[in-house]
């Protein structure tokens, strides 16, 4: 969690700029080179974005159903959105179009899982970028960590390419996690299996998802651009260097860093994190509640003998 929060707050100065507008990676930090335009000046460094609030919604949620609800992470979004719920300082600087149009229509009274544009237009990474904690809480198979994947991106993201990409990314996330030694080829496997009863599923995945081009990698908000930037970004061996080159993709910066980042945190651990990063991340308490809590469910149980 602490690497997609990094990753999400270090990308924000440079979000909308084209790949060939940003400074050299080595200068890329929480505060961009004097006479860089940065995107969001009124927002401190080392703020995350809409991505990491959601994020943190998703897992505090979790934590306190027991269970995927929609209707709770629903009434979550909502109350990011109109209270800064889960944004650092309360301030939210940053709401997706799509996203912002399921939350309405939530407000309306819409069912959660209906709420979710379902258009081809409307696939952008709103839904992938949050669902991470998915992947760090649940502990069902692969096939429902799969469904709660999708069912959580249809609260604010309905069409079928979303929901699957979110589902790779939690498949890939817990591989990753169990030290596999292809992660994203044992991810993609895994869902083939899962979908193939399910032809429009598979047909999706098969000719929408898996045949994107690492060359046509922009870090663009297109969910699947933004999964296989991802992706290539982790081909690079440290932390530092995958977010790095996750943001030199320009353009959706904070979003492209965020959910790369969290799968090199969970590759390489807080250690490999730079620590100014980790020390000025803002915000940082709230997610370390959340994670404490969630280490605390996951622990084993001792209990006494009789």
């Amino acid at each position: 969690m602490i690497g997609l929060c990094v990753g999400d707050a270090l990308g924000v100065p440079y979000e909308f700029h084209a790949a060939n507008e940003l400074p050299p990676q080595e200068d890329i930090e929480y505060s961009p080179p004097d006479g860089f335009n940065r995107a969001h000046p009124g927002v401190q460094p080392g703020t995350w974005s809409d991505d990491s609030a959601q994020a943190l919604c998703l897992l505090a949620s979790l934590l306190h159903c027991g269970k995927f609800d929609a209707s709770d992470l629903a009434m979550r979004l909502v109350n990011w959105r109109d209270s800064g719920y889960m944004a650092v300082d309360a301030k939210v600087f940053d709401v997706g179009i799509t996203t912002n149009r399921a939350l309405s229509r939530i407000r309306r009274g819409f069912d959660p899982l209906e709420a979710g544009p379902s258009a081809e237009s409307d696939n952008g990474n709103g839904s992938l970028m949050r669902v991470l904690p998915l992947a760090l809480w649940h502990k069902g198979t692969d096939g429902e960590l799969a469904r709660d994947a999708r069912l959580q991106s249809r609260v604010t993201h309905g069409h079928l390419r979303s929901q699957l990409c979110c589902a790779l990314y939690c498949l890939w996330a817990r591989r990753t996690l169990e030290n596999s030694p292809s992660p994203w080829d044992m991810a993609v496997a895994s869902l083939r299996e899962i979908v193939a009863s399910e032809i429009p599923a598979l047909a999706e995945l098969e000719s929408s998802i898996l045949t994107f081009k690492p060359e046509s990698a922009g870090g663009s908000g297109y969910v699947v651009d933004c999964l296989m930037s991802s992706r290539c970004a982790m081909q690079q061996m440290s932390y530092k260097d995958v977010v790095l080159t996750a943001i030199a993709f320009g353009n959706d910066t904070d979003t492209t860093a965020c959910v790369a980042g969290g799968i090199a945190g969970l590759r390489g651990g807080l250690s490999e994190i730079p620590l100014h990063w980790q020390e000025r991340l803002r915000g940082r308490n709230i997610v370390e509640e959340l994670t404490n809590a969630l280490l605390a469910r996951s622990a084993p149980q001792v209990h006494p003998k009789h």
